[in-house]
């Protein structure tokens, strides 16, 4: 990955300091970053939207080795540090610790580990990149360091997961970006092959329903001069 792809491309503007800038998703402008911007702020504590696990998930959970925060393995594409909070809608968001979050998410190409007969004919089965699990800590947060996902036809770009208490599935979800964000890693080395894509968050059919409640699947993204890439974060409210 090309990191001043990212760099000289974030906002069409450029980074102007080593201060960056943050992305905000809930307005979708560009406003200077301090040091004490929290990248997931307090809001209302909602439950998270319910959605498919679609038709590529695994259960890794029998294997310690995907136990991991690293889930990139040999992949290659833009940077993204990814932050779940896992909270408690019925106890005004205090942090849940020790659940386990699941994630998956398409490679840059918009495939998925796992699977064969995928997007361009690849095979991809027995491989287990993009997929990971990490239990939440006293903050209810888990972090992920991976690619940024491509896309592919039909859907707008997004993440999977699931939450479990108990080994019991409380929620099963998606995070999605906001469409300036997407527009620049889109346009980077590893993924301009591919060009943008054609379905945004507002045309997708996951997100369209129920009405209304995309808002609360948008991650806040913030450009990361360190890595050239980026960090995103959700917070996922769940009932205790």
């Amino acid at each position: 990955m090309n990191r001043r792809d990212v760099l000289k491309r974030v906002g069409g503007v450029g980074l102007m300091g080593v201060g960056g800038l943050i992305m905000k998703a809930c307005r979708g402008d560009l406003i200077t970053r301090s040091d004490d911007d929290p990248l997931l702020s307090e809001g209302s504590c909602i439950l998270i939207p319910r959605e498919t696990a679609g038709p590529f998930p695994l259960n890794l959970s029998n294997n310690p080795e995907y136990f991991r925060r690293d889930i990139a393995e040999d992949r290659s594409g833009v940077p993204l540090h990814l932050t779940l909070k896992v909270v408690n809608a019925n106890a005004e968001c205090a942090p849940i610790a020790n659940a386990r979050v699941d994630v998956w998410h398409c490679d840059e190409r918009g495939v998925y580990s796992g699977f064969s007969n995928q997007s361009g004919g690849v095979n991809a089965s027995g491989q287990t990149f993009c997929r990971g699990i990490q239990l939440s800590d006293e903050n209810g947060d888990v972090t992920f360091t991976t690619v940024y996902p491509g896309w592919y036809r039909g859907r707008a770009t997004h993440i999977h997961f699931q939450v479990f208490l108990n080994n019991g599935l409380v929620a099963t979800s998606q995070l999605a970006f906001p469409e300036e964000i997407n527009t620049v890693v889109y346009n980077t080395t590893d993924y301009a092959a591919r060009g943008q894509n054609s379905t945004k968050n507002t045309d997708d059919g996951i997100f369209r329903s129920p009405a209304n409640t995309l808002q609360y699947q948008m991650a806040n993204a913030i450009a990361n001069v360190t890595t050239g890439g980026f960090d995103a974060a959700l917070q996922v409210g769940i009932a205790v």
